[in-house]
Order: C-alpha cells, then structure tokens, then sequence
C-alpha cells in the first residue's frame, strides 16, 4: 500500500495562515510531517515526538516518540486505518468525492456538535475554511455543552 493514495501534498502550501488559528492548540516550533484527507496533521513536536492533530475534535496527542517508532506503528493495518482514515478516503472515494488541490474531506456536521466519522458527513471542503471553522468550534466549545 503506498500511504499517499490516504494523504494531501502539503508542499507548496501556506501552513502558517492555514493554521494561524490553531495555536495554541499547536505549540511552537512543530514541524508538519504530513496530513490526511480528512485534513488532520501529523506533526513533530521539538522533542521529536509525533503528534495526531485531529482537528475534528480539536485535540492534539502524542501518538508516538519518534518518526521511527510512528513508523513501525503505521506499519500495523489498525493504526493505519486509525490514523490515515483508510475506510473513511475509499468511501468519500467510492461515493464519487474527488478532491482538488487545497481541500480535504471537511464534516457538513462537525463532531463538536454531534457530527459522525462517516463518508454521507464529508464533503470536500476548502482546506482554510476547514481548519478555521473547525478552530473556533474547538475554542467555542464552552456553548455547545454536550451533556455528561
């Protein structure tokens, strides 16, 4: 399986307007490895960590010490799946959903308000809206009060 089929070229693109409203959650001086289709980042922390920037949720977490120990975990099919959103990038696929340059598979209901992981809530979505929209969800989610 080659991974770029399940990942957006970052090259060439603004990262720093792009995600201007995302720090914090992102600290600083990360460096951006790669993102999915889902438009989640898979950044390197100083440290050297990796983290999952799962936007959708507005979380950041440490999926793993080093590039190489991510590595060996993406070898896995489970974390594979997990963190490159395989089923999710061949059903948008499989439904006909066909992304430019500058987009990704953005949510029409974002989980912040109940959205679900599933290919009927992606539609391809301008990456700038995507992960400003989905910044100020994560920073407003004090309003949307989800129940215990």
């Amino acid at each position: 399986m080659d991974i770029r089929e399940f990942l957006i070229d970052p090259a060439g693109m603004d990262w720093k307007t792009l995600l201007a409203y995302w720090t914090p959650p992102l600290g600083e001086g990360v460096e951006i490895w790669f993102v999915n289709k889902l438009g989640e980042l898979f950044v390197v922390a100083p440290d050297g960590k990796v983290q999952w920037v799962v936007v959708g949720k507005g979380e950041v977490m440490d999926v793993a010490t080093s590039r190489e120990a991510f590595a060996r975990q993406l070898d896995t099919r489970e974390r594979a799946d997990e963190w490159l959103r395989i089923p999710l990038a061949r059903a948008c696929a499989a439904a006909g959903a066909r992304l430019e340059r500058g987009e990704c598979y953005g949510f029409r209901i974002p989980p912040a308000l109940m959205g679900k992981y599933e290919a009927s809530n992606l539609v391809p979505t301008n990456l700038r809206s995507h992960y400003s929209w989905l910044a100020h969800m994560s920073k407003q989610d004090e309003i949307y009060w989800m129940g215990d």
